[in-house]
């Protein structure tokens, strides 16, 4: 429902870029594979959510194959559109906020989904 907003955001974040950047220029094919790219991550992340739904499966297998996959995803997606380069500091840098991020939303979501379950037992008793 949500991964129409992708795009949206990418041509706002392009226009704004190209507001305030004098030498700023990007091709039609790059704005393509951009759109192209941002559904695809979409699509992953909504299919990599199936390993968080194999209950025989520990919480942290499952926390480990999500987040491998979705941070190769996203790592493959920003060399590949050139939106970062592959140089070591920069994935470095990358993989430390994408690490930090990740974490951030895995407990909120964690902490939330907790609470609520919390609250359906309690008025089930």
């Amino acid at each position: 429902m949500f991964s129409g907003f992708g795009p949206i955001i990418f041509g706002i974040i392009i226009f704004i870029i190209s507001k305030t950047t004098n030498d700023f220029s990007i091709l039609p094919g790059q704005i393509l594979l951009g759109i192209v790219s941002i559904y695809l991550l979409a699509f992953l992340q909504a299919g990599a959510s199936v390993f968080n739904q194999i209950e025989h499966w520990p919480i942290t297998k499952q926390l480990l194959c999500h987040f491998s996959t979705i941070y190769i995803a996203y790592l493959l997606c920003y060399v590949l559109n050139s939106w970062i380069p592959f140089k070591l500091g920069i994935v470095a840098m990358f993989t430390a906020i994408f690490v930090v991020g990740y974490f951030i939303i895995w407990l909120t979501v964690y902490l939330s989904v907790k609470a609520v379950t919390k609250k359906m037992n309690k008025a089930i008793k």
